[in-house]
């Protein structure tokens, strides 16, 4: 079923009775009961804080939590000079659509700017507010990315492959390009809300890294905000990440192919203004099982080794094995390799034309292999440590795009 709109008739006779708005904050909620009150809490704070002579609208896009979300997001008391609205988004479910709500509410009332933040944030404060829409409203700025203070073994899927991808694919370093938490002017909801993707994958886990994407590609103006500490609802690699990491990898290859004429004539990279105070408090840990996590590799080595030897090169391959044989103590898969590694996979995933979902799925288990030895790597340094080895792999895969485009043209007549 085609969904021309994921606003439910109620939820738009209420966004056209409040008419017209300066600020929209949206919060995509799905089972979020335990911290929805914190977040709308801070959200009413911040607003009141920094932004009390402006109209301001907090929009809660939910999934159909079977929790009392919602219940627990309309009871909330905001400020009396704000306005609230709770809905249940129409369309696939995911992230993706819930935003699509928010795109279409901001364009209906016609907001100067909007932010978006995540319904399961524990370290979400009132200068959150501030630090999102302050370059939208005062800079010009059109789109704002977060860059938060992490531990080392929280969002390794953006470390080791999306923050290198985008970086090293479009020039610009945006360090959390599926960060959750963003802001985007007027004119970028607009021009969200109207693209013909919400029947696609970016609908249903695909939508952080689809606005990050476009928002380079289609040359608005970007910049990034220091939010601090992220602390949210985190998720062992070795547990959790498998499912994640099989989908923003077919978005982020399948993105690839839609914006191939901007990315291969783009050499080196380029920072971004980043606003905010940087802090070096230590995250709150996040625990690894390591040795399930080279388990799984080593299962996957099993089951999948033959297919790899025929999709990658020998070199890559002969690591690869080698890896399969080391345990924990010792276990290393150079980043050099996994760089390789990764732009094969694309150019793979490009050539085929069938099932392609499924060379995601059987390459997973080197994302495990890959997490393991960063994990090793890193093992004695701080967060802030470890991000000085983030940003020697990301260097690499500038350095080696040339492969990239090399395997892209030969797999493609293959």
């Amino acid at each position: 079923m085609a969904y021309n709109t994921a606003l439910r008739r109620y939820t738009a006779k209420r966004i056209e009775e409040i008419r017209n708005a300066d600020i929209l904050i949206g919060i995509p909620c799905y089972n979020n009961e335990k911290t929805i009150g914190h977040v709308i809490q801070m959200v009413t704070h911040g607003l009141d804080k920094y932004y009390r002579n402006f109209r301001c609208v907090i929009f809660i896009a939910d999934g159909g939590s079977t929790d009392d979300s919602r219940e627990a997001a309309k009871e909330f008391q905001i400020k009396p000079w704000q306005e609230k609205v709770v809905s249940i988004y129409r369309g696939p479910a995911g992230k993706g659509t819930a935003l699509r709500s928010v795109f279409e509410a901001a364009r209906t009332l016609q907001v100067r700017a909007c932010a978006v933040v995540d319904a399961d944030l524990r370290s979400i404060t009132s200068d959150w507010i501030q630090h999102l829409l302050d370059p939208v409203i005062s800079r010009d700025y059109q789109f704002v990315a977060p860059v938060y203070l992490r531990h080392k073994y929280d969002a390794t899927i953006t470390n080791n492959i999306v923050y290198n991808l985008t970086r090293a694919l479009y020039g610009k370093r945006i360090r959390q390009p599926i960060g959750g938490d963003f802001a985007f002017s007027r004119d970028v909801g607009k021009f969200y809300a109207e693209q013909d993707v919400w029947e696609t994958d970016v609908a249903r886990y695909g939508i952080d890294i689809w606005m990050t994407t476009t928002a380079i590609t289609q040359g608005f103006k970007l910049c990034q905000s220091n939010l601090g500490v992220k602390i949210h609802d985190t998720k062992d690699p070795a547990q959790h990440l498998g499912s994640m990491f099989r989908q923003v990898l077919y978005v982020l290859f399948a993105l690839m192919e839609r914006f191939e004429g901007s990315w291969k004539n783009i050499t080196g990279s380029e920072p971004v203004e980043t606003f905010g105070h940087k802090n070096s408090i230590e995250p709150e840990p996040v625990g690894v099982d390591l040795e399930a996590i080279i388990e799984k590799f080593k299962v996957g080595f099993q089951q999948f080794s033959s297919l790899w030897k025929e999709i990658l090169c020998p070199d890559c391959f002969a690591e690869i094995q080698k890896a399969s044989g080391l345990g924990a103590h010792d276990f290393h898969l150079p980043a050099p390799v996994w760089v390789r590694i990764l732009y094969e996979l694309a150019a793979t995933f490009h050539a085929w034309t069938h099932n392609r979902f499924k060379i995601i799925e059987v390459v997973t288990p080197l994302y495990y292999a890959r997490v393991a030895s960063f994990v090793r790597e890193t093992w004695d340094m701080t967060s802030e440590g470890a991000e000085s080895l983030v940003e020697d792999q990301a260097l690499q895969f500038e350095e080696h795009k040339n492969y990239l485009l090399r395997v892209w043209a030969e797999k493609s007549r293959v």
